[in-house]
C-alpha cells in the first residue's frame, strides 16, 4: 500500500450534552498517498464532523489522527492551523472567496504560512490558477466569475501549497450539471498527477469518480467498498 497520508485509530468526536451526541464513533481508516476516496452518507450521518476532523478544523474527543506520519493529537490550536495551511487544501461547497479580492489575491491568501518571498508566492498562485484553466482570469473578482470558475479558484487556492491532502466538501453542490461534470473531470486529472483526494458527498455520480467509497451512517464508517473509476 502507498505511504499513508491519513491514519485514523479509534478517532471519535462526541459533542457535549445533555445528552452527549456521538457524531463520529471510533473509526479506523488508512488512506494512502495518491488515493481517491469518496465518503458518502445522508444528512446528519457524520460526514461534516469527519471532514472537520480530517481538515484539522476541529479536535477529536478520542482516538488518534496521523497526517503524513505526524500525530496531530499533540498539536495546539496554533500548530494545528499552521499544519492545515501547509499540508491540507480544503474545497468548500460555498467557495468561501472574498468578493472584494481578485482571483489571484484569493489564492494568495492560502500562502499565509508560506515564508517564501512574495514574488515566489505570486508565481505559485499564478501557476495554481493556470493549472485549473484560469490563467486568463487573474484580475477577475468573484462577482464577475461563473459558479464553475469560482469553484476552480477555490481549487487553485487549495492546491497552491502542494498539499499532502485535498479535501472536498460537496464540491458540486452549487454547480449546474455541466460545471459539475467539468469539475469532476478536473479532480480526476489532479488525482492522476498524484494528489490525494477525499470527497465528502451525498451524490452517487460524484462518488463514482473515486477509486474507493466509504459509507458513513449514524457516525459509523462502513467497510470499504471498492469502486470502478469513472
Amino acid at each position: 500500500m502507498p505511504t499513508p497520508v491519513i491514519e485514523l485509530a479509534g478517532l471519535a468526536r462526541t459533542y457535549p450534552g445533555p445528552p452527549p451526541v456521538p457524531a463520529l464513533r471510533p473509526a479506523d481508516l488508512v488512506i494512502g498517498s495518491g488515493d481517491y476516496v469518496a465518503v458518502t452518507g445522508p444528512s446528519g450521518s457524520g460526514k461534516s464532523t469527519l471532514l472537520h476532523l480530517l481538515g484539522l478544523l476541529d479536535a477529536p474527543t478520542g482516538g488518534s489522527y496521523r497526517l503524513d506520519g505526524l500525530d496531530t493529537a499533540a498539536l495546539n490550536d496554533r500548530d494545528r492551523s499552521a499544519l492545515r495551511g501547509r499540508r491540507i487544501g480544503i474545497v468548500f461547497q460555498s467557495f468561501h472567496l472574498l468578493p472584494y479580492r481578485t482571483a489571484l489575491e484569493n489564492v494568495l491568501l492560502a500562502e499565509l504560512y508560506n515564508q517564501t518571498p512574495r514574488g515566489a508566492r505570486l508565481r505559485a498562485a499564478a501557476d495554481a490558477l493556470g493549472a485549473v484553466g484560469l490563467g486568463h482570469r487573474f484580475d477577475a473578482l468573484p462577482t464577475t466569475l461563473s459558479g464553475g470558475e469560482c469553484q476552480r479558484v477555490a481549487i487553485a487556492r487549495a492546491l497552491v501549497n502542494q498539499p499532502a491532502l485535498v479535501l472536498c466538501d460537496e464540491p458540486t453542490g452549487n454547480l449546474d450539471s455541466a460545471n459539475a461534470a467539468a469539475l469532476m473531470d478536473l479532480l480526476d486529472e489532479l488525482n492522476a498527477v498524484g494528489y490525494t483526494i477525499v470527497v465528502i458527498t451525498h451524490d452517487p455520480k460524484v462518488a463514482a469518480h473515486a477509486r474507493r467509497r466509504i459509507a458513513i451512517s449514524d457516525g459509523v464508517l462502513s467497510e470499504r467498498i471498492e469502486a470502478d473509476h469513472a
